[in-house]
């Protein structure tokens, strides 16, 4: 079927109110895990297909986490579906006030290619315990995991219900000119806008999660050594192809050395052999080719080493890298991470505060004083202090962006609030119907109301 009949069945069928009842989103969460079990082994295949992913790589950032996410809503979902009570006006007095959350309706879900399971199956999770349909559009980028996807949930759910679309561009521009009533939106920061301005012509309320050049500072009371493992994994992770990946490094000048010593004995532990096979590799030729080319003319401190036939690069160190250059001018998404050094923290934090604002943000120091700071004069989307990336591998905070990194957020109860619309309910008795709210108005019924509201 085209795309608007796919809409116009889906609509058809969140019509009926068959999604709403609290048994079958339950049923459904449980039916999208069983599907996720039973062809773990066709989703590892098809991440190793896209990316070389390895099937540890693959279950801790990809699998695993949608298990969990699936996890805790049905653990928690009977809870945030009841009504919540609230404490009535005495304005208002004789009645009852509540918070009620009903599905959006018909929703769009479009996912990236860069963790193309995680983020296609993650806010699903969310459209299923708000109650909604849901149209899924896979990345084309990465084919043989939209192929999986395709399959295992046309397999497990009906097309009225959770359809999933295939396609490139065309399909994407025909997607969006739908009238959807909530678009969840995961990718550039380019097509966000787009995404942005085609919804706002149905007055679409919609959840962009984009990127952006994410800071880690480095001071010279952090661990040195911890930190330069932890910021390699948060770097290497998926080839650097990761929304809140650290894309550049301020670090205070006194450190810099033993940092650079630090990154490079990390690297010896990770790849002992410089065995570099379970190691991702760049998704595409287009990508490769922009990597290798914010590559020229650096000045190469670790790393750089390429390989045109795997589309791989090796984990790479840039020395004091050119705020003007253009790698400092888009978000990176590769294993490459500048170096810029700093003296002291109100550089790094005028350095930061000058760019847009980031999706990530993080802080390597023992101090206090210095965490403070960050935390007050930088806004970003999340972060980590004295860690990399872990912020977003849970269900018990928000994930999102600020300003130019995004807006909205998901994981958790916030992907159950974003996926439904908080009505508020005034439920008044019958019995009794105080007067002072009425024509004719008095300086009686003036009294009456300052009392009551102040």
């Amino acid at each position: 079927m085209n795309i608007h009949d796919l809409v116009t069945r889906q609509r058809r069928f969140f019509d009926t109110g068959a999604t709403r009842p609290l048994s079958f989103r339950l049923d459904m969460l449980k039916r999208l895990r069983k599907a996720l079990l039973e062809n773990e082994a066709l989703f590892n295949e098809a991440l190793k297909s896209d990316l070389n992913k390895s099937t540890m790589e693959s279950y801790m950032s990809e699998i695993g986490m949608v298990l969990e996410e699936i996890r805790f809503h049905i653990k928690h979902l009977p809870r945030w579906i009841k009504d919540r009570k609230v404490r009535t006006p005495l304005a208002q007095f004789h009645a009852k006030s509540f918070i009620s959350s009903e599905p959006h309706g018909v929703t769009l879900i479009i996912a990236p290619w860069n963790y193309p399971l995680q983020l296609c199956l993650l806010p699903l999770v969310g459209a299923i315990s708000g109650g909604n349909t849901a149209v899924v559009k896979p990345s084309a980028y990465a084919p043989a995991t939209s192929a999986a996807i395709f399959k295992v949930l046309g397999d497990a759910f009906s097309a009225e219900y959770i359809a999933v679309v295939e396609g490139g561009r065309a399909e994407n521009n025909a997607l969006l000119e739908e009238a959807f009533d909530y678009i969840f939106f995961t990718g550039s920061v380019a097509v966000g806008k787009v995404v942005m301005e085609k919804a706002s012509r149905h007055l679409t309320p919609v959840t962009l999660e984009l990127g952006g050049k994410s800071p880690v500072i480095v001071d010279e009371t952090a661990d040195i050594a911890l930190s330069a493992r932890r910021i390699a994994f948060g770097k290497l992770l998926n080839a650097g192809q990761t929304c809140v990946a650290p894309d550049y490094l301020l670090i205070q000048e006194s450190v810099k050395g033993a940092f650079v010593e630090a990154y490079e004995t990390a690297l010896q532990s990770f790849f002992p052999t410089l065995d570099y096979s379970d190691m991702p590799v760049i998704v595409n030729e287009r990508h490769y080719a922009r990597l290798k080319g914010l590559l020229a003319g650096q000045s190469i401190m670790v790393g750089g080493q390429t390989d045109d036939e795997r589309r791989f690069i090796a984990p790479t160190l840039l020395d004091e890298v050119s705020p003007e250059s253009p790698i400092m001018q888009e978000e990176i998404f590769g294993p490459i991470l500048p170096i810029l050094s700093y003296s002291s923290l109100d550089e790094a934090i005028s350095f930061i505060r000058e760019r847009p604002k980031p999706l990530a943000l993080y802080l390597f120091t023992r101090r206090a004083s210095a965490e403070q700071r960050v935390l007050d004069e930088c806004s970003f989307g999340g972060g980590c202090i004295n860690d990399t990336i872990i912020h977003l591998a849970t269900s018990r905070m928000p994930f999102g962006g600020v300003g130019n990194s995004g807006m909205g957020s998901y994981h958790g109860k916030r992907s159950f609030e974003s996926f439904t619309h908080a009505r508020s309910i005034v439920k008044k008795s019958t019995w009794l119907d105080l007067p002072m709210r009425y024509h004719p108005y008095s300086k009686r019924k003036m009294k009456m109301i300052r009392r009551f509201m102040k």
